[in-house]
């Protein structure tokens, strides 16, 4: 493990967790890397920039994070009145979580996004002033129109363009389905955002896709999840704000260098979520390639590297990869190494040490494992496929007990019912609440860190 750090930045550490034993003939490597992020804000590290209580007391400095919040005002939004009026409320309680120094925008989002505050393509810079003016404006949001989440999040890109800041944010909550542009439309604008913002996406009430929601979330590197009640919007905005008001740097991409001869079979990150990344590479000189992770505060996550080296005798060994947290350096000069962590291959004929699985791969293989047979189990389960639904959804039970996953083996309770949680024996509730089962497959990416 090495360290690498700036007075300015988080302190990165990481740690390589493998079995790098591999039996005569074998050529899977499979490492578990640990990336820890210490100094940031999230528990009171070091402060933004920019976020002292009078913005005028960094001259010519200003703001070091931007943050546009995009409302749904689409005409379901009024079904139930109370949904409009939490969604309000809730971007206040986000606004008034804004760090002063802030730049920051509010968006309203029907079949075409609208400048809510503080409009003629601008930001805020937040202090006592500006919220109360965006609260104020916040009360002329009305309910009518269609969805087209692709048009939010251009006009999101646009407005936080404007700064220049390291952080870049987003905030979206919607309550229904992407009805009003072409899903090429919203890839589309994905595409385009992506890599310049981060998001996080929220679907109020059980009238919206789940797909689409966590699809914008995915793609923009930041969470989603359901808020069934509105009453709920308020405290779940405060947290969303709270959390991206912590992080303290950007861009951090994973740097993965390989020799001549070794594949890379896949690149994912596996806790808090699983979030495939081996499609996201992005070339960075010989044999190497970036993956991004977005941007940090006070927090570690896991990364799942699977790679294939050329078969090697008994008694030989070989760096297998070469693991870095890359930060860009402006102007496109030479990036910091953040830290770096090593994956090693040893060919072996003690049996006993090349075919032990090292225990964070193994669990992290079985929680990318419980995502996915989620996933397959409630598909079948809409199909009408409730012999595959059963099966898969007991395979599901059985990973979450077995794994100590609690939240999720309680989610899926709420969809079958348990026989035997041990042997994976579960029977489908003829009735489930839509709320339930669209909680299970928002946060069935949702994992737990490896027991120590």
């Amino acid at each position: 493990m090495a360290n690498f750090s700036k007075s300015n930045v988080p302190r990165f550490s990481v740690d390589v967790y493998q079995n790098e034993y591999l039996p005569e003939g074998g050529r899977e490597v499979n490492a578990i890397v640990t990336v820890t992020s210490t100094g940031g804000g999230t528990t009171g590290g070091v402060p933004l920039a920019g976020a002292s209580s009078t913005p005028s007391a960094l001259p010519g400095n200003g703001p070091n994070a931007a943050v546009v919040i995009m409302v749904d005002c689409s005409g379901s939004m009024d079904y139930p009145p109370t949904k409009m009026r939490n969604a309000r409320d809730a971007t206040a309680a986000a606004v008034d979580t804004l760090r002063d120094g802030v730049a920051f925008a509010i968006v309203g989002g029907t079949h075409v996004a609208k400048e809510v505050f503080p409009g003629k393509g601008r930001l805020a810079i937040a202090d006592s002033g500006t919220r109360a003016q965006a609260k104020e404006a916040l009360r002329r949001l009305s309910a009518g129109g269609g969805t087209a989440i692709g048009t939010w999040l251009r006009l999101a890109d646009r407005l936080l363009a404007t700064a220049d800041v390291p952080i870049r944010h987003g905030i979206l909550l919607t309550d229904g389905r992407n009805e009003h542009e072409a899903p090429e439309d919203l890839k589309a604008a994905l595409d385009s955002c992506a890599g310049r913002f981060t998001c996080d996406a929220r679907g109020v009430g059980t009238d919206w896709e789940v797909k689409e929601v966590t699809a914008i979330a995915s793609a923009l590197l930041g969470t989603a999840d359901i808020v069934a009640d509105p009453a709920g919007l308020a405290a779940d905005f405060t947290s969303m704000m709270e959390n991206a008001m912590g992080k303290e740097i950007a861009d951090v991409a994973l740097r993965l260098w390989t020799p001549v001869g070794v594949e890379i079979a896949f690149v994912k990150q596996v806790a808090p979520t699983v979030e495939e990344l081996t499609g996201r590479r992005t070339e960075a000189g010989p044999r190497a390639g970036d993956y991004p992770t977005g941007s940090w505060g006070d927090e570690s996550r896991d990364y799942h590297l699977c790679v294939r080296v050329p078969e090697a005798g008994i008694g030989q060994e070989m760096l297998a990869a070469r693991v870095s947290l890359i930060l860009p350096a402006p102007g496109g000069g030479a990036p910091e190494v953040l830290s770096q962590g090593l994956v090693r291959a040893v060919w072996t004929d003690d049996m006993a040490a090349s075919t032990s699985i090292n225990p964070q791969v193994a669990h992290y293989t079985g929680q990318a494992e419980l995502a996915q047979v989620i996933q397959q189990g409630l598909d079948a389960r809409k199909s009408g496929d409730f012999d595959g639904a059963t099966a898969k959804l007991g395979r599901a039970v059985q990973l979450a007990a077995s794994s100590g996953n609690a939240d999720t083996a309680k989610l899926l309770s709420k969809v079958v019912d348990v026989v035997d949680a041990a042997t994976g024996t579960v029977r489908l509730k003829a009735k489930v609440a839509d709320a339930d089962e669209m909680t299970l497959e928002t946060r069935s990416t949702k994992t737990v860190r490896v027991k120590k």
